[in-house]
């Protein structure tokens, strides 16, 4: 289990560290569906089970945008921040999708605390990121992601 972080000065103690990975979670094909329903991005490398397996993956691939969307599910298993009044996504300075997510992959989340920075009424942390595929040589998505966090 992760540690809790203390507000703003727990987070600043943490500037540098790696946090970790969290558990393994696996990316199914309704979920790649329910992303295209909401993205209205309906390209068959995702939907298509059926032309997928003669496309350059074998299968359906998840979209790179639900791949960063999980960065917001996932993270709190190796970063919950106490003690302030309101956390918010303020944006990413960065993102590859250097390797495909094949459905029924299971994925997980590195991340390092790389800075942070004061606001008014609040600090800007950056998190560096990485979601992996088990068993692949390289990550699937890097980004620096940027919160603001509020006392």
């Amino acid at each position: 289990m992760a540690r809790t972080i203390q507000g703003i000065d727990g987070l600043k103690e943490l500037v540098g560290t790696d946090l970790g990975y969290t558990s393994y979670r696996t990316i199914t094909q309704d979920q790649i569906n329910t992303f295209a329903d909401a993205t209205d991005d309906h390209q068959w490398i995702h939907v298509d089970p059926e032309a997928a397996k003669q496309g350059p993956f074998g299968t359906t691939i998840a979209h790179g945008f639900l791949t960063l969307s999980l960065v917001s599910a996932m993270l709190p298993e190796l970063l919950p921040v106490e003690g302030v009044t309101m956390g918010v996504n303020y944006g990413t300075n960065r993102v590859r999708f250097p390797a495909p997510v094949p459905v029924g992959s299971r994925i997980r989340l590195g991340a390092t605390l790389a800075d942070v920075t004061d606001i008014a009424g609040g600090v800007q942390v950056q998190v560096n990121v990485t979601i992996e595929v088990e068993g692949a040589t390289k990550p699937s998505m890097a980004a620096e992601i940027l919160f603001r966090y509020y006392r």
